[in-house]
């Protein structure tokens, strides 16, 4: 999904330079793993490192240095969000974006399951900040995608998962519990409704493309097998949820 989104993105920035825009590009790779970021584009491994030995950085002051270090801050004038001190790298061409998907699959947290011989244990967001400017009327643009693959919800006794494993699985449903929670509210035609973007990470970090002048597209991946018919049925309400929520339609600010 990254590299064609990509692809398209460039191309679409070369037609446009015909008209005069200039644009530049921006790209962070962070995970949500147990509740806390984790930099994929860090020299330092922190994805594998982290499902392989959770139970030794759940001890001691690791989150609280990590929550310190990785913190979500959204600007209440433009609506940008951003993340201290991760890393952000500048790219001019797709190759560029390339490289980094393989640093980033390298850190990202993975282990083997029951269920799964390659399961995700975390959340990845990949974000591409672009900034555009039109020598000929002036104008200036910004936008900023977000791509999130989104670790699946897991039942324990088809996952078998125990110790680091359970922990994980309890993170990873609870943060989906709280994305339906987000996406139920902003449904709601309740004039006084609150909003629990707070809730988890993954949507404080996603609170201004949920709810904000934005556009969000997901898409839902089911398993054609038998046994996996309780997970898909899960997996299909919760699109059906999705699909009911109407946010307005997003408007272009100009710069």
């Amino acid at each position: 999904m990254i590299p064609r989104t990509v692809e398209q993105i460039f191309k679409t920035a070369k037609d446009l330079s015909d008209k005069g825009w200039v644009y530049t590009m921006d790209a962070i790779f962070l995970e949500i793993y147990n509740e806390k970021i984790h930099d994929l584009l860090s020299n330092k491994k922190q994805g594998n490192a982290s499902a392989n030995n959770a139970k030794t950085e759940e001890k001691g002051k690791g989150k609280k240095d990590n929550d310190e270090k990785y913190k979500i801050q959204h600007d209440p004038v433009t609506g940008a969000t951003t993340v201290t001190n991760i890393t952000e790298v500048r790219v001019e061409r797709p190759g560029d974006v390339y490289s980094l998907l393989n640093t980033a699959g390298q850190n990202r947290a993975v282990a083997k399951t029951k269920a799964n011989d390659r399961s995700s244990r975390s959340h990845s967001v990949f974000q591409l900040r672009l900034k555009g400017v039109n020598s000929i009327t002036g104008e200036n643009a910004t936008g900023l995608l977000n791509l999130i693959d989104l670790a699946g919800s897991e039942r324990l006794n088809q996952s078998g998962a125990t110790g680091a494993r359970l922990t994980e699985t309890q993170h990873i449903n609870k943060s989906l519990s709280c994305l339906g929670d987000v996406i139920s509210a902003l449904g709601s035609n309740d004039e006084k409704k609150h909003i629990p973007y707070r809730n988890s990470k993954l949507t404080y970090l996603l609170q201004n493309c949920l709810g904000g002048n934005s556009k969000t597209l997901m898409f839902v991946n089911c398993s054609p097998l038998n046994k996996d018919l309780n997970e898909s049925l899960n997996s299909l309400r919760f699109a059906t949820k999705v699909n009911a929520c109407e946010i307005g339609t997003a408007k272009k600010v100009q710069g």
